[in-house]
């Protein structure tokens, strides 16, 4: 079964909007948990303007699925991922500005930089993984950093899928089938929802974890979250 991470940055954005702690990010996590989920994401960014650093650290201590940070590898990013040491760390090129991320690596341009990353991470025995588009050339380049996982940035097929264009999958698993040759894990993440996660997951050979927030998120403001996970869960089995 492919496992399902919630991204809970979404809980962090409606508290921060208010100030206190309402709704804990904590306790949602918590919940997730509770509900089915076998694992929790956040991705903090350098502005804090969702998840907070010290989130980060808070959750340590309540999440006993797999846990999930994610974020562009500046030195206090880094820094975070060491002392927090979550299950695996996803490495994402979103520059300071974005709302959200909107591209994958660059693996072969930026070979030595995510080798000197991923390194240090692995000397830490924290798994990583590398958000990445669906290219096999850069499928390759993924390889050649030493990541144990690659995360498909799926935005794309969640796009072209929500237009009945259900060959829009093909550069995915195509992609899915080449890094499994080359013992890359796969991962993937962004825009999936109940209405494309069930064929996503059909089509791709061996998907190991999809994180998914925005679209869980508020698709549960309609269904209730934990009514949502069973729903995915049912998807993904």
């Amino acid at each position: 079964m492919t496992k399902l991470s919630v991204n809970i940055n979404k809980i962090a954005t409606l508290r921060n909007s208010r100030g206190g702690d309402l709704p804990s990010v904590v306790q949602f996590a918590k919940d997730v948990q509770r509900f089915g989920a076998q694992g929790v994401t956040i991705h903090p960014r350098p502005d804090e303007r969702h998840i907070r650093y010290q989130d980060a650290r808070d959750l340590k201590s309540v999440v006993h699925t797999e846990y999930n940070i994610e974020g562009n590898p500046i030195p206090k990013f880094i820094d975070l991922v060491l002392e927090t040491k979550p299950t695996q760390v996803t490495l994402v090129p979103d520059s300071v500005n974005v709302i959200t991320s909107n591209a994958g690596w660059d693996t072969i341009k930026n070979k030595d930089f995510l080798i000197e990353v991923i390194s240090e991470f692995k000397r830490n025995n924290i798994r990583t993984s590398i958000f990445i588009d669906p290219d096999l050339q850069q499928i390759e380049g993924a390889k050649a950093t030493g990541t144990d996982r690659i995360e498909l940035y799926t935005e794309a097929f969640a796009h072209q899928y929500g237009l009945g264009n259900k060959n829009a999958i093909k550069p995915y698993s195509d992609c899915a089938t080449l890094a499994n040759q080359l013992g890359l894990g796969v991962n993937a993440g962004h825009d999936l929802s109940l209405d494309n996660i069930k064929f996503f997951k059909e089509n791709i050979e061996t998907l190991l974890e999809v994180s998914i927030g925005h679209a869980l998120i508020s698709e549960s403001l309609y269904l209730g979250i934990e009514n949502v996970i069973q729903m995915y869960l049912h998807r993904l089995s």
